[in-house]
């Protein structure tokens, strides 16, 4: 029986990224039947007419345009893309910054029919040269927010089993939740555990829907057959001012906030900041060693404690 699939993307001042993404779903689908939602997240720049005229062009009944009256960030938007195909088998969640190679969709739909278990279906993200790129992780906690101040071998070392990102190949066993940059969603787990939760505006909206879906029984699998390129950061700052240790946007840290609290309860958050600057600590002694100390986001020290007041308040796009 063939699935009843929805594909949902956002638009956010991207548009001839976000046409290229339609495309190799397109490209990838070939007659199979679905419905394409786009989502464009209020872009104000005229990209949504863009895409609108790309469409009419297109000419494939299977695309369609969803013009949304506000910035509702990733879990906003993709809950209108998912909200216009209420009865999907499963929804694809794709990045306007991502592109499906051929061949995506057999592997992935089928270790979903061969595993009703599981609500999460993740494929291989990798750069447009075909390395395949880190998309697997268990949850943040206490001990990976030490790890992540320190960024000490032998700290790492020592708390290896708490590591947040997974290696490659990673152990299925040990995966919590995958990348959302591309990711297949059973239906009848998002009918019952419920949307993205909007809280969010971006970042950690899915570390929170894998937390729900596991709390609620759903497994989640990787399967390295099915591949999708990933260039990363098409429509936000945080990707490149990671690599360069400049100051992250305070949603980012908002977004880290909320799901401590909600993860890891009331101290959660006061927890895994003393864990972080405890890490920090170690990180310094290495000047005793002769030896530098591993850089982080500018103003991370204080940049943590971003919404530690009110941690469950939610998130609202940037001005």
């Amino acid at each position: 029986m063939t699935a009843n699939l929805a594909i949902s993307i956002i638009n956010y001042r991207t548009a001839d990224m976000t046409i290229a993404a339609v495309q190799s779903v397109l490209d990838t689908l070939l007659a199979r039947p679905a419905r394409i939602v786009i989502v464009d997240n209020a872009s104000g720049d005229g990209s949504a007419d863009a895409i609108a005229d790309w469409i009419t062009r297109t000419a494939d009944p299977r695309v369609q345009l969803v013009r949304s009256a506000t910035n509702s960030g990733f879990a906003g938007g993709h809950n209108q893309g998912m909200a216009a195909a209420p009865d999907a088998d499963f929804y694809l969640i794709l990045n306007s910054d991502a592109l499906l190679r051929a061949d995506f969709f057999d592997p992935l739909l089928a270790a979903a029919e061969q595993n009703p278990d599981v609500g999460l279906i993740a494929p291989q993200l990798e750069w447009e040269d075909g390395t395949p790129q880190i998309s697997c992780f268990r949850f943040a906690n206490i001990a990976s927010e030490l790890m992540r101040g320190a960024q000490t071998g032998p700290v790492t070392s020592l708390l290896k089993r708490y590591v947040h990102a997974l290696d490659l190949p990673p152990d299925p066993d040990q995966i919590e939740w995958c990348s959302f940059a591309c990711i297949l969603l059973r239906g009848d787990m998002v009918r019952q555990i419920g949307p993205m939760d909007e809280g969010y505006f971006l970042y950690y909206e899915d570390s929170e829907y894998g937390l729900r879906a596991r709390r609620a029984g759903w497994g989640v699998r990787y399967v390295p057959q099915a591949r999708a390129v990933h260039f990363r950061g098409g429509s936000g700052p945080v990707k490149s001012a990671q690599s360069t240790h400049k100051r992250l946007p305070p949603y980012f840290w908002r977004s880290r906030t909320r799901f401590l609290r909600q993860h890891h309860g009331p101290l959660g958050p006061l927890l895994a900041n003393l864990g972080w600057n405890f890490g920090r600590g170690i990180a310094w002694l290495r000047v005793l060693t002769g030896r530098g100390v591993p850089k982080t986001a500018d103003c991370e020290w204080r940049d943590i404690w971003t919404g530690f007041l009110t941690p469950l308040k939610p998130d609202e796009a940037p001005q």
